[in-house]
């Protein structure tokens, strides 16, 4: 079992009780086993020695039939069991890789997205087979063999000392085979992953592709990944069949050893025939369910894959700190920002992306963010978002350091409108609501024209207009007035937007610059922006250059 498998069932509850009650009900089917060869056996010998009839053996016949109706409700408890405790198991991962990258994003390093996509759903799907087959086997494989030895060393103690010696035959040959064969999942997952990522990346790019007129070099580069997790693919396949194979060859050569011990002992008279023939019927249910442990161990693989990556995700440093004692966060509508000798590292970069900055932030007060790209705009909104804790210095409001304040609670007070805004699947009220789903349907509307998104209302539904995936196509400066109006109709106590006109036309740019100083006024607002007539329209314009404010340029430019 993998340290990816070992940490599932020690970390997921639902795995735990479901490893448990493999254990119980393996214990359960290696018992019936032995019951029903021990019973078949007397059956036989009895109808082939005493010339008994079916109604000489009603006891017996009605012990059979109860071990072998017990066999088939513990395999179909043991499948249901795998089942549920996979999905619950499955779904605790899952929402756990959510709630981690809800919070925090994916942080500085950035995972791709193609990967984590594929971790996320194949990859996780493919834990499904661990639970409700390879784990069941693998504890079906621990107990038969001690149970029909244990039994065989009262009856014959020659056939259970041979077979005994061949069992960690099996198991060496297994961890031998099952090493390489491990590599090659894992190498098949990692090119699944980036062969996802590729195509994520070429549908996402496809209008530049054509304009370049590169559509063809993007073809080859996924024919060329596509091929290398085709040839990983067959490569694992082979380590399972010839696995497959060398598993059946050991466990009919130790068959056929014990067959011919029994036989021995037979002629010899030294064995009944009763117990001779119990002895044949369980030594094939001896390596059974080696040879199934052995088979479903590489499906259980291709979810450790999985699972190692998620693990990675979830195990990574937080990009923020999460008090253990929570301070109360002041309002920001009341309570300045202040950010002191902040410097904020990226690992690749030599400079820093902000260096050793210093910036007040005024209650209530309008500012506007310029300065060249790389200059740290970017890196300072999402110390404001609390997205990111600053590696030197601190950001603070009201002279409590953010990192002592819940980035729940501090991301109630804040509302955010990136550059490039995203859409959802949904109604136009839909997108709006989302960072406030109780909104009124009159709020939504005067959020909407506060944010210039005049051309709601012409829509054919007005409000509840289809929108994003599946539903009616918006232009860029379309979706950025929607999202400037989900930010609006939160009335958040710190606003921060990032390009809010880049989209827009010079008329439509003005007008969403007036209504965004006339609703201001009642919060503190960061405008990143390269538009000079935006900037001016705020109370102060801070100018970055290489993760610094520029003095002389930090200063009021309208009252």
């Amino acid at each position: 079992m993998s340290p990816a498998h070992r940490r599932l069932l020690r970390e997921s509850a639902p795995a735990r009780v479901h490893l448990a009650l493999c254990a119980v009900l393996g214990a359960a089917t290696a018992v019936l086993v032995v019951v029903q060869a021990v019973t078949l056996a007397h059956i036989l010998a009895g109808a082939f020695l005493d010339g008994d009839g079916l109604g000489d053996m009603g006891t017996e016949l009605v012990v059979l039939a109860a071990a072998l109706a017990g066999r088939a409700l513990l395999s179909a408890a043991t499948e249901l069991s795998g089942r549920i405790g996979a999905a619950r198991a499955l779904s605790g991962l899952r929402l756990a890789l959510v709630g981690r990258l809800a919070r925090f994003g994916r942080g500085r390093a950035q995972e791709p997205v193609g990967e984590l996509v594929t971790a996320a759903v194949q990859g996780v799907d493919a834990l499904e087979g661990f639970y409700a087959r390879a784990l069941p086997q693998a504890v079906l494989a621990a107990i038969m063999p001690v149970a029909v030895i244990g039994w065989m060393l009262l009856a014959d103690p020659v056939v259970a000392a041979v077979l005994a010696a061949t069992v960690p035959l099996l198991v060496v040959f297994m961890i031998l085979v099952g090493a390489s064969g491990a590599d090659h999942v894992r190498e098949r997952h990692r090119m699944l992953a980036v062969l996802s990522g590729r195509f994520l990346e070429v549908v996402r790019g496809l209008p530049a592709l054509r304009a370049c007129n590169r559509e063809a070099a993007q073809e080859a580069a996924l024919e060329a990944v596509g091929e290398r997790h085709r040839g990983e693919t067959l490569a694992a396949l082979r380590v399972a069949f010839v696995s497959a194979l060398v598993l059946e060859l050991l466990a009919m050569i130790g068959t056929a050893l014990a067959a011919a011990i029994v036989g021995i002992q037979l002629v010899a008279g030294a064995l009944s025939l009763d117990a001779g023939l119990a002895v044949l019927l369980l030594a094939p249910e001896l390596y059974a369910p080696l040879r199934a442990a052995g088979q479903e161990f590489h499906a259980a693989e291709e979810g450790a894959a999985a699972a190692e990556r998620l693990f990675a995700v979830l195990d990574s440093p937080e990009p923020v700190t999460v008090a253990a004692r929570p301070r109360i966060a002041p309002d920001p509508r009341r309570a300045g920002l202040r950010l002191e000798g902040v410097t904020v590292r990226f690992e690749g970069r030599d400079a820093p992306a902000l260096d050793g900055l210093d910036l007040v932030l005024r209650p209530g007060e309008t500012v506007a963010l310029v300065g060249p790209n790389g200059a740290g705009k970017s890196t300072l909104t999402r110390l404001l978002l609390r997205l990111a804790d600053p590696d030197e210095g601190r950001v603070a409001c009201g002279g409590v350091d953010l990192r002592d304040i819940d980035p729940e609670v501090w991301r109630s007070y804040v509302a955010w409108v990136p550059q490039h805004a995203r859409i959802y699947a949904g109604t136009v009220a839909d997108n709006v609501r989302l960072a406030a789903p109780a909104a009124s349907d009159a709020a939504v509307a005067a959020a909407l024209r506060a944010a210039g998104a005049d051309f709601v209302p012409a829509l054919p539904r007005g409000l509840d207009e289809p929108v994003g995936e599946g539903g009616r196509g918006l232009s860029a400066g379309q979706a950025q007035r929607i999202a400037l109006a989900r930010a609006l109709v939160a009335d958040p106590s710190l606003l921060v937007l990032d390009e809010p006109v880049a989209h827009l036309d010079p008329g439509a740019a003005d007008a969403v610059g007036a209504a965004l100083m006339a609703h201001a006024t009642r919060r503190t607002t960061v405008i990143v922006t390269h538009d000079p007539a935006l900037a001016a329209l705020a109370d102060r314009v801070v100018v970055l250059d290489r993760g610094r404010v520029r003095p002389s340029v930090a200063r009021p430019v309208a009252a």
